[in-house]
């Protein structure tokens, strides 16, 4: 695609995407996808937002992200290491279910052999809590 340069006119980009097969995608609004309104039990906030610890191994976060395919969803669970944002487990499925947060947290634990004592921080999702 050719480059558009820093100031183009709306009918300008519009032709140019046009002339390269391109098509605008509206965007779309945010939608909360974390079930935090169940009766399972959560662990204590023990992070209190402190995500910068000083060494690797300490603080671990973890999210799932939802991608839409042409062939239905995925859903995508990626560890984090706080320290160096290195990505140090991660597991991908067409279920949202608990078994994708258990195996990037056994990828993670196998891949970085943390010491005890590691930190796991997540939202309040219910693929979180058992």
């Amino acid at each position: 695609m050719r480059h558009l340069g820093k100031y183009h006119g709306k009918a300008r980009i519009k032709r140019l995407m046009q002339q390269e097969g391109l098509k605008p995608k509206a965007a779309r609004r945010f939608k909360v996808t974390t079930d935090s309104c169940h009766s399972k039990p959560v662990a204590e906030n023990i992070l209190g937002r402190q995500f910068n610890p000083v060494a690797m191994n300490t603080a671990w976060a973890s999210d799932i992200i939802y991608i839409h395919t042409d062939e239905g969803w995925l859903y995508l669970t990626t560890v984090i290491d706080l320290f160096n944002r290195k990505i140090v487990g991660w597991s991908m499925g067409t279920r949202l279910v608990t078994s994708l947060i258990e195996d990037a947290l056994i990828m993670a634990i196998h891949r970085n052999n943390p010491p005890n004592g590691v930190s796991h921080h997540s939202d309040r999702g219910s693929q979180y809590c058992k």
